[in-house]
């Protein structure tokens, strides 16, 4: 994977973020809860590891001990910050917080859609090439794994489960790409279903 341009949004084809996508894609009885809801603006890398045809994602799995999805598999990232920039700044700060992903092994290529949750984030995915040589450190208050995926898995519409569960009396529809041991779904799943939908429809 390259950039083939200097403008991110550009890259890949990949047009500025919309709010078309996000938790209430799969739950449309959603939209009307989130008219008029601020949201918080958030950022997540989506780190592909340059290998040609073996390129992976790396991906975190959430400390139990978190106040919000705990134990979940997640993107590098998090709120955007009054210091940061830009989302692809804060992604990257978030990364190297999170992981010990030095940005001198990460390329920000494009933004894929801004994704919508449920939870009250406004999140931006910001699409890099990480070359190899760089090292991962997690943090322990806040990673309790780390792990690559290859991105062929995730990029298979045959992996993408749709999947519901019920929540405070209420059946939620959701995307699940289970990989081995961990299980990636809800919100990180959507955001790869947009990637896949995005990039290789």
């Amino acid at each position: 994977m390259r950039a083939q341009g200097h403008d991110p949004d550009q890259a890949f084809g990949l047009e500025p973020p919309h709010l078309g996508h996000g938790d209430h894609v799969l739950n449309p009885d959603l939209v009307s809860g989130l008219a008029g809801v601020k949201l918080r603006d958030a950022a997540v890398l989506v780190p592909v590891v340059d290998e040609g045809d073996d390129a992976r994602v790396i991906l975190t799995r959430r400390t139990t001990t978190l106040r919000r999805h705990s134990g979940q598999v997640a993107f590098p990232g998090g709120a955007i910050d009054p210091g940061d920039d830009s989302p692809e700044t804060a992604a990257m700060r978030e990364a190297e917080e999170e992981i010990g992903l030095d940005r001198r092994f990460v390329e920000p290529v494009g933004r894929l859609p801004v994704y919508m949750t449920t939870t009250g984030f406004h999140i931006t995915p910001i699409l890099a090439v990480v070359q190899p040589g760089y090292e991962i450190v997690p943090n322990p208050a806040e990673v309790d794994a780390v792990f690559e995926t290859p991105l062929s898995f995730l990029m298979n519409p045959a992996n993408h489960r749709r999947e519901s569960r019920v929540w405070d009396g209420i059946e939620r529809h959701y995307y699940a790409m289970p990989f081995g041991e961990h299980r990636i779904w809800g919100v990180t799943a959507g955001i790869i279903r947009t990637m896949y939908e995005r990039l290789y429809q």
